[in-house]
């Protein structure tokens, strides 16, 4: 099997499985029903994930889907710093509209005890790749900072988003998420912008 296909045959699954996690709550979900909401097979199920609470550490991968869907948008956008507000306000819409506070936070608890990898630290993401890419348009043309390397403005930001998406998760939702997000985010990033 190809590795688009093996991709394309886990990203199934996932989005299966999220999609009902968030209809029936995780636990009113078999790995049955998400076997038969992705078309795919118990066999390709367990290739991929050992059990319905493996699932939990992958919501990564509706996220980076979500960036890879909006990388052309981008393309229309001049300014790095607008990139990086739209980028958020489009992951934190898809989150308020499509993952239950519920599950974020179940998520967030997966990855406080996984042992090794950790899905939402993986540099290797869509997400890392495409932050990696805006930011470092952004400091070659002198619109953010070039005295802290790409790196440290991609984790920053990252450090950022994941607070405000715990914030929001502690809080019970109780504040709309991405309207919060774009009054605050802008001038929590205020200080990646080059001060020239």
């Amino acid at each position: 099997m190809s590795k688009k296909n093996q991709r394309n045959t886990k990203s199934k699954i996932v989005a299966a499985a999220w999609k009902l996690f968030y209809e029936q709550g995780f636990e009113n979900t078999t790995v049955d029903e998400i076997i038969l909401e992705s078309k795919t097979s118990k066999g390709s199920f367990y290739h991929y994930f050992s059990g319905k609470d493996e699932l939990l550490g992958s919501l990564s991968y509706l996220f980076d889907e979500k960036y890879e869907e909006i990388t052309p948008e981008l393309e229309l956008i001049n300014s790095s710093f607008e990139k990086l507000i739209f980028m958020n306000e489009k992951l934190f819409s898809m989150i308020e509209d499509s993952i239950s506070i519920d599950l974020l936070a179940r998520m967030y608890s997966s990855q406080l005890t996984t042992k090794g990898e950790k899905h939402l630290l993986d540099y290797s993401r869509s997400y890392f790749r495409l932050l990696r890419e805006v930011v470092s348009e952004g400091q070659k043309g002198g619109e953010l900072r070039n005295d802290l390397s790409t790196n440290e403005i991609v984790k920053m930001y990252a450090l950022i988003e994941r607070g405000l998406l715990y914030d929001w998760c502690i809080c019970n939702g109780d504040y709309p998420l991405g309207s919060y997000s774009r009054k605050l985010l802008p001038n929590l990033l205020d200080f990646i912008k080059n001060p020239e």
